[in-house]
């Protein structure tokens, strides 16, 4: 497993990490998703394990908590051979204060995240998206706070805009405080507007990148083509209008091309797609999400082959 720097933070994670969001499965949303439970998770995190994927990334807000956790119950026992990232921002509960970034929240969402991961510290804590009503400095303070008190090692953010990180980081330099060391955001083949401002500002601020949903929200698995309908067991049925749109033809413009090269060089369609994502972004690291430990193998070859729903 290949390895790199985390940021200016002199700490490696491996190129591949291995994504949550299909545990639990407590409500609708997620549940279309996939709903793996402590067993299944368990089965994800040796298979994993083995290949060196040691990173695992969930967030408050999955399944309502549950995906934490499981994967806490996953990870039980080898903390020491486990990379954790989790994020908070978004709503948690019905009260009125349970959203956002200020001090009161996030106080509470990494404390709830602790104790559902049942761990001691947070390796990567990233803010799930930006929270224009809270200014940046309490923002960033609270989670300097967590970092001076052990309980996070290093903070990141996700989904911002570039003017939202650079603002952000901004702040930290000159208030002396944590600065975002990555920032998760979403970039494969079939979606590429990351390209235009996050990426160069990522490189000239040492950001690294996270990219979520690599595989264009499981289109560029190979098994969505030209003439070919929606596999019926594709969790695309419940779950295209919720992620980022593709045009068909577009869509299919690009697996066309995938299938060239696929032929080409003797690899498959999803492991050219993310190899050619992470050649593009230059610092990232990806996210698979796969569903069954039964359908899904992580196969290490210069990239990945990340056989995915």
């Amino acid at each position: 497993m290949e390895y790199r720097l985390l940021g200016e933070t002199g700490f490696k994670v491996p190129v591949l990490s291995l994504g949550t969001a299909t545990f639990g499965g407590s409500n609708d949303f997620f549940r279309a998703w996939g709903s793996t439970d402590a067993d299944g998770a368990r089965s994800l995190v040796d298979i994993a394990l083995e290949t060196g994927v040691s990173m695992f990334d969930s967030a408050d807000v999955y399944s309502d908590g549950m995906a934490e956790e499981i994967l806490g119950k996953a990870i039980a026992g080898r903390r020491s051979q486990v990379i954790v990232s989790t994020k908070g921002t978004f709503p948690f509960g019905s009260d009125v204060n349970s959203v956002g970034s200020t001090r009161h929240h996030l106080t509470e969402a990494i404390n709830g995240s602790l104790k559902r991961l049942n761990i001691d510290y947070i390796d990567i804590y990233q803010l799930h998206g930006f929270d224009a009503l809270t200014r940046v400095e309490e923002t960033l303070r609270t989670l300097d706070d967590f970092v001076r008190a052990g309980k996070i090692r290093v903070i990141g953010c996700s989904n911002f805009s570039g003017w939202h990180l650079m603002k952000s980081l901004a702040v930290s330099d000159r208030e002396g405080l944590a600065r975002h060391s990555v920032h998760q955001a979403y970039y494969s083949l079939a979606g590429r507007d990351f390209e235009h401002e996050l990426m160069p500002l990522g490189l000239d601020q040492k950001v690294s990148t996270m990219v979520w949903s690599p595989l264009g929200w499981g289109r560029l698995t190979g098994r969505i083509r030209r003439g070919s309908p929606v596999p019926a067991n594709s969790r695309l049925h419940k779950t295209a209008d919720m992620g980022p749109p593709v045009a068909d033809e577009y869509l299919y413009g690009i697996v066309d091309a995938l299938d060239a090269v696929a032929k080409e060089t003797g690899k498959s369609v999803p492991q050219i797609a993310l190899d050619g994502g992470e050649r593009d972004c230059g610092r990232s690291r990806r996210e698979a999400v796969p569903r069954e430990p039964g359908q899904h193998r992580l196969v290490i070859e210069r990239g990945a082959d990340c056989r995915t729903g």
